[in-house]
């Protein structure tokens, strides 16, 4: 049988035999780049299937040790240099112990300073807190020392050729206003120690409103104050403070300001804006910062008799050992023990007025009768002598031989400032009166 071949398929053919090859040929091209990025997964998990259950094996380390020599450091020391300390006096403190502990290895010195009449003064007033500035050099030789004496003095020894030489000096102070606010949150000393103000200057605020103030019983969360104080610096260090000049205390919504004020003798009070004297002939507590643990009472059932017995005074509890101040300018009419009294101390006054101070531990020394008195001096010191359940001041306030309430009994008031000095004042009143005012808008501005 004959068989007729079509032009058309002989030529088709050949091409399909060329694309089927190529075909083939990307086959084996795409599983190569498959195979290829395979293996690394494969390898991953090769090494993971051959990691062993085991812990693996820690090498052990070991410390060898070598000898090297080093090329000696050339190093000059220059015994000659100076060198500077600053420390405090501590407790138990001496001369001796404050110098081995500066490294100070002079014995000629410490013998000097130690024997010297002029060094006296440091070697009997190591007071703890005072400040000890030393200069020295490596050999431990002192060539300098300034020690604080008291605020105002410092005592000064230094290296001479002749030897050393002692001197005391007074410090040249700088005199600075004080601007402070303080907001009440429970007590006045809780108040001053969050704002940074001095115990020292909140007692004199205790003291200037004493007349006006229980500042135990009635201050209020939110009562709050402002004051200008006085501050002494050397070489921009506090060495002292100084009196309120200013001050502004609002106290259950009640505003009260005083102005501190000295005349040309050097006397100082302190007045209202408007001149007028704050201050009492006689000061409501011959304590500071009591509280009144037995009222005034004509009924009171006395503790220790154990009977009704009128009560003509206050007893104001505080430590024994606390300080009894004159409450106003008077004469001593008596001193010494009375019965349930104890040690007491009798003042009489201007106007028929006398004072009590019952219960004391000790008097003031060298008090005695006749002697003169003016309102604030020490007289004396609370105790519980007599017949007393504990340690108190016994006040009582007389006024013609007739027992008043010194708690409530009305206060004359001192002598007012005088003429001739009132201009003097309206300018320093103008001028501290627009620093509390200052103070005020600041502390209205934080609030808002």
């Amino acid at each position: 049988m004959t068989h007729f071949l079509n032009k058309n398929t002989q030529k088709t053919k050949p091409t399909i035999l060329t694309q089927n090859l190529l075909q083939g040929l990307r086959k084996i091209k795409l599983r190569w780049v498959s195979l290829i990025l395979v293996l690394p997964f494969f390898a991953i998990i090769a090494a993971f299937g051959t990691v062993s259950p085991e812990q693996p094996r820690y090498v052990k380390a070991g410390t060898i040790t070598e000898e090297v020599t080093l090329p000696l450091a050339v190093h000059n020391v220059n015994h000659d240099e100076e060198f500077w300390q600053i420390d405090q006096v501590r407790r138990d403190d001496t001369l001796a112990s404050i110098f081995k502990r500066m490294n100070i290895r002079d014995e000629d010195a410490i013998k000097f300073l130690m024997l010297s009449p002029e060094a006296r003064a440091m070697n009997n007033r190591l007071i703890p807190g005072h400040t000890l500035e030393i200069k020295t050099n490596l050999d431990g030789r002192l060539l300098h020392l300034e020690y604080e004496l008291d605020h105002e003095t410092i005592l000064v020894a230094g290296l001479t050729p002749s030897g050393y030489q002692v001197a005391t000096q007074k410090l040249i102070l700088q005199n600075h206003q004080v601007l402070k606010s303080a907001i009440i949150v429970d007590s006045l000393f809780g108040a001053t120690d969050d704002a940074g103000i001095p115990d020292q200057i909140a007692l004199q605020i205790a003291d200037i409103f004493s007349s006006e103030i229980d500042f135990h019983d009635d201050l209020r969360p939110g009562d709050y104050f402002n004051v200008v104080y006085e501050a002494f610096y050397n070489a921009g260090e506090m060495m002292k403070l100084g009196n309120v000049l200013a001050v502004e205390f609002v106290n259950q919504g009640k505003k009260y300001q005083a102005l501190h004020f000295g005349d040309a003798e050097g006397k100082f009070a302190y007045y209202t804006p408007e001149g007028k004297s704050i201050h009492k002939s006689f000061l409501r507590s011959p304590l500071e910062f009591t509280r009144i643990s037995s009222s005034f009472n004509a009924g009171r059932f006395h503790p220790i008799l154990n009977r009704i017995k009128a009560h003509k005074g206050v007893d104001m509890a505080a430590p024994t050992g606390t300080r009894i101040k004159a409450s106003g300018n008077g004469v001593v009419d008596f001193v010494g023990r009375k019965g349930g009294y104890g040690n007491i101390i009798v003042l009489k006054h201007d106007n028929g007025i006398s004072t009590v101070y019952g219960h004391l531990s000790r008097f003031a020394p060298g008090l005695r009768k006749g002697m003169r008195v003016a309102q604030g001096d020490i007289i004396g010191f609370v105790g519980m002598s007599g017949l007393a359940t504990g340690p108190h001041l016994h006040y009582e306030f007389l006024i013609n031989k007739v027992h008043r309430d010194p708690m409530k009994v009305a206060l004359p008031m001192s002598i007012p400032i005088e003429g001739k000095y009132k201009q003097a004042f309206d300018k320093q009143s103008l001028n501290l009166m627009a620093r509390i005012e200052m103070l005020n808008r600041r502390q209205t501005a934080s609030t808002d």
